[in-house]
């Protein structure tokens, strides 16, 4: 038998254990598709060596170089392979490296993340003006927290878990744009309103002066450029931007196409997305319907018009439907939410031919009517809405809940906080999301020049593969 022969049987062999091994996966689990759900894909003829190129290579796939997030049309793509997200969000970290006696949880959240499978976190890269202040004033920053930063990220990439770094909080917490109103009062500038901070000059260069500092920042633990770091999946130009001094959105609109276009003359290389919540506006008014309320038409946010900006690579999404419907829990938050994910999903793949990723979402336990019950029940729905579309190679990009906490760090939960040690039903079916796009994403690496669709032929195999359709 010659070398050929050998690559061929070994490859068969391979596939054949590994979707026998798929096939008996979370069998456990009550969440786990039936026995005739599985995937069932036909074994190609092991005439094909095209087919094995890639198989022959599946071992080394976990030990590729460590390369940016990139994207191809609606999808994220890693090494040439599609990058579908299961993610967090734990916005302290900086904050936390800051202080000895608190950095070992910054390695203790993303191990336990790991450990569940998450590649993706959410963190802030800004503190501006307050207690452990990046920024202490306009261009000044303590050098100590930046160490803090240089170290969340260089901790991050020892777990393989890419960050999504914010820029600037809409809201009070750690400073955000009314903290730029005091500065640039306290400089002299006649400002009488937070939103100044989205049309004064001078505010205007405030925060691109912090964006260039972040960016050009060389990490003092790898001496790795932030702006070259793979380890950094994307920028967000501010958490949760609104501007409700303008309801039209021409105000906000013109704030987010200067400084993503600044961001990109910065660092052109990494994805950049906004940090909006998604709420339709003026541009959209057939959509705007689908909102949770009618006060969300008034904060000055345009979905579909703030993601057709130059430079904007993905669009963001956020879901809270305790917060903008109802504090009681209800069958209803589960209808918004899955068509909420689902509209939304629609407008990047048909409208903005971008991903979408929904960058918070979460349940308070503070709310009235709460359970663990009801919170596994909204995370099953978030992550089987992603689903339908990640098995058709759709816009869906992957999620981020809100938010990951390790044991110890009670006193920080504003009601969202999952421990996953303390929650293992909430643990499994995070564990389970993540297993299923890692799965897709790993069948997709393979040669087989995948479509998305339901059925493709393969030349030369006489043999039509299933694909994905039963993740």
């Amino acid at each position: 038998m010659d070398c050929s022969q050998i690559d061929i049987t070994c490859g068969t062999l391979l596939l054949q254990l590994l979707f026998i091994l798929l096939m008996y996966l979370d069998t456990s689990n009550a969440d786990s598709p039936k026995m005739e759900d599985k995937m069932n894909i036909p074994w190609p003829h092991s005439s094909n060596n095209d087919f094995y190129f890639g198989l022959r290579n599946f071992g080394v796939m976990e030990d590729e170089e460590w390369t940016l997030v990139q994207k191809h049309g609606n999808q994220f793509m890693v090494n040439g392979q599609p990058f579908y997200v299961n993610g967090f969000n734990t916005y302290w970290l900086m904050v936390f490296a800051a202080d000895q006696s608190t950095r070992p949880k910054v390695t203790e959240v993303f191990q336990q993340a790991s450990s569940v499978g998450l590649t993706v976190c959410r963190t802030w890269a800004f503190n501006d003006g307050q207690w452990r202040a990046l920024q202490k004033s306009p261009a000044v920053y303590d050098e100590q927290v930046f160490q803090a930063l240089d170290f969340v990220i260089s901790e991050a990439k020892k777990f393989k878990i890419r960050l999504i770094l914010s820029l600037v909080n809409n809201w009070e917490a750690y400073g955000g744009k009314s903290q730029y109103v005091k500065w640039g009062k306290a400089a002299g500038l006649n400002l009488t309103s937070d939103d100044d901070f989205f049309s004064h000059p001078t505010l205007k260069g405030y925060y691109k002066a912090h964006v260039k500092m972040v960016l050009d920042r060389a990490n003092t633990v790898n001496n790795i450029t932030y702006k070259d770091d793979p380890t950094i999946f994307a920028w967000e130009l501010m958490n949760e931007p609104r501007c409700e001094s303008d309801p039209s959105g021409n105000k906000l609109q013109a704030w987010l196409e200067e400084m993503a276009v600044y961001v990109k003359s910065v660092d052109p290389k990494h994805l950049l997305e906004i940090g909006v919540e998604g709420f339709y506006g003026p541009s959209t008014l057939n959509r705007v319907q689908l909102n949770p309320n009618t006060y969300a038409q008034q904060v000055g946010t345009d979905f579909i018009r703030n993601h057709q900006i130059l430079g904007v690579d993905f669009a963001s999404v956020h879901i809270y439907p305790d917060s903008w419907i109802s504090q009681s829990i209800s069958d209803a938050h589960i209808d918004f939410t899955k068509a909420w994910m689902q509209s939304h999903i629609d407008d990047a793949e048909n409208f903005l031919g971008m991903p979408v990723v929904f960058a918070e979402f979460g349940v308070s336990a503070k709310d009235p009517g709460y359970n663990s019950t009801y919170r596994d029940t909204f995370l099953n729905t978030v992550y089987k809405t992603l689903l339908n579309s990640t098995k058709m190679g759709g816009g869906g990009g992957g999620s981020l809940l809100w938010q990951l906490f390790p044991e110890g760090t009670d006193y920080m939960d504003d009601g969202y906080a999952v421990v996953l040690s303390k929650s293992p039903s909430t643990s499994d079916i995070v564990s389970l999301q993540s297993r299923r796009l890692k799965t897709f994403n790993s069948l997709c690496s393979w040669r087989c020049h995948w479509g998305c669709k339901k059925h493709q032929h393969h030349p030369g195999t006489g043999t039509t593969l299933l694909y994905h359709d039963e993740l």
